[in-house]
């Protein structure tokens, strides 16, 4: 269904739930927004049928108790394709991106292969997801060892910058950087204004660890593990990252953050005005080390999940503006790799599968902790879409694109990971009730599914993005905003 109007009890606005008249144009774009006084709803589609005899053909009039919200953009995302297919692919990683609320994604530059770290790689990941998303896709370059030359060859062909690794990556085609080498991306990258994302773990503290624990044969329970991954290990590297900062000057964006002892650094680095922004992912807020089932490969990732205590200070961080935005860092593997050596998780692929339900079960444990729909939103379409400068996604205004999710908060459901869209049914989410679920996502005014309609098969509607040039850049146009 193409939506021209959509008309709803509830929509968020500028940080308000408000009824609302949404007006999209033939572009995709969002035209006119008009408020509506309370109980409204069914004149204002009454009006919209009288006036435009094709208007009830393209209005979606939103069951009263869902709220409409804008599409969630998700920066942190593995879809493997091409050369790790079997892992993931744009189809079913994209098609789980709707479902879940995300309509846009950015992929990143690891685990396919190749690799996206120069112009041909990306142009051949291109050709691989042409025609195969359901929802807007975007990719980020990468930094390794020798290759600081490709950098702004990389920006200038559409990347939204630039991830490394401070340690093994896991995937041999995929090296990490030295910190004279991060210093140097780094120096290139700020002549042109470029970003560059971290996965910031310290190699020696992990090693010091692990030798410290003396696990040297299969390694079961999950505190063992976890204990080889310590909170030092981020702190001491995001230290290291925030002096590269200081030294460069260079736009930095912390990764996937586990652990809360590096606040404190972030806050320094804060009050100091460097240029550096942070993320977190909803496994981090809604598991607990605590009750991670010993052997449970599903909960394993990199850095990896920690006590409630922990858990509850990143919240506490979300919620001060120490860490800006919420990711779901999707992972995913095949079975073999996943449990690969089972139950020794030092062997298995490290990584959560949480695409599909991310934004539901940070809603739920959101709620839980008296934080509104609007602060959930703002982590994980607002935020996120400032990060990478897309001006026309994550909010709903005049102008920017007609992107939503349809959330029903009374809506509670359990998650079977074999109903789940992304390719291999693994998920650390399995048997996890949540309250809340997205029930429709439109992308551009073209609605991808819906709750209301079973029948329906999931639209494919999603086109490739670009970082540096008319995708991203676009200016609004001159839209009208009434109110009534």
């Amino acid at each position: 269904m193409t939506v021209r109007h959509l008309i709803a009890d509830q929509v968020l606005l500028e940080g308000d739930v408000v009824p609302a008249h949404l007006e999209i144009d033939h572009s995709g774009a969002i035209r006119r927004i008009t408020r509506l006084a309370a109980g409204q709803v069914s004149r204002q589609a009454a009006v919209v049928r009288a006036r435009d005899v094709s208007g009830g053909a393209g209005m979606l009039v939103v069951r009263p108790g869902q709220i409409v919200l804008p599409g969630n953009v998700d920066t942190h995302v593995h879809i493997n394709e091409p050369g790790r297919t079997s892992w993931e692919g744009f189809t079913t990683g994209t098609m789980a991106a709707a479902l879940g609320g995300a309509t846009t994604i950015v992929d990143m530059p690891l685990n396919s292969v190749p690799p996206t770290v120069d112009v041909p790689s990306l142009e051949f990941k291109r050709e691989a997801a042409q025609g195969q998303t359901y929802v807007d896709v975007g990719f980020w370059g990468g930094i390794v060892p020798g290759n600081a030359e490709d950098l702004e060859p990389l920006w200038e062909a559409g990347v939204f910058g630039f991830k490394c690794f401070l340690l093994d990556s896991g995937v041999p085609e995929f090296p990490p950087v030295t910190p004279a080498q991060l210093r140097e991306a780094m120096h290139r990258v700020k002549t042109f204004d470029g970003l560059v994302i971290v996965h910031a773990e310290d190699a020696k503290t992990i090693d010091t660890a692990t030798t410290a624990l003396g696990l040297r044969r299969r390694v079961t329970r999950y505190a063992h593990w976890a204990a080889t991954r310590p909170a030092e290990a981020e702190v001491t590297a995001i230290e290291g990252l925030l002096d590269a900062v200081r030294e460069t000057g260079c736009r930095t964006h912390i990764l996937h953050l586990a652990a809360a002892g590096a606040l404190e650094s972030i806050q320094q680095a804060r009050d100091e005005g460097l240029p550096v922004t942070v993320e977190t992912c909803p496994h981090y807020l809604c598991f607990e080390a605590e009750a991670v089932p010993d052997g449970a490969a599903e909960f394993k990732c990199c850095p990896p999940i920690r006590d409630r205590g922990n858990r509850e200070a990143l919240w506490q961080g979300l919620q001060e503006g120490l860490i800006d935005m919420v990711v779901t860092d999707h992972s995913p593997a095949t079975g073999e790799e996943k449990y690969r050596g089972a139950p020794d998780l030092s062997q298995a692929w490290g990584g959560v599968s949480g695409l599909q339900v991310g934004f539901a079960a940070v809603a739920s444990a959101a709620r839980d902790r008296g934080i509104g729909l609007e602060q959930v939103s703002r982590w994980m379409a607002a935020s996120t879409a400032d990060l990478v400068g897309l001006s026309r996604k994550g909010r709903i205004a005049a102008g920017h694109d007609a992107d939503f999710l349809l959330y029903d908060p009374a809506e509670t459901h359990v998650v079977s990971a074999a109903g789940l869209a992304h390719k291999n049914p693994i998920s650390a989410y399995d048997g996890h009730e949540i309250r809340g679920t997205v029930v429709g996502s439109i992308l551009r005014g073209t609605q991808l599914f819906s709750a209301q309609d079973s029948s329906a098969m999931l639209l494919s509607a999603g086109t490739l993005l670009s970082g540096s040039g008319p995708a991203a850049r676009t200016p609004l146009n001159d839209h009208a905003v009434s109110a009534s």
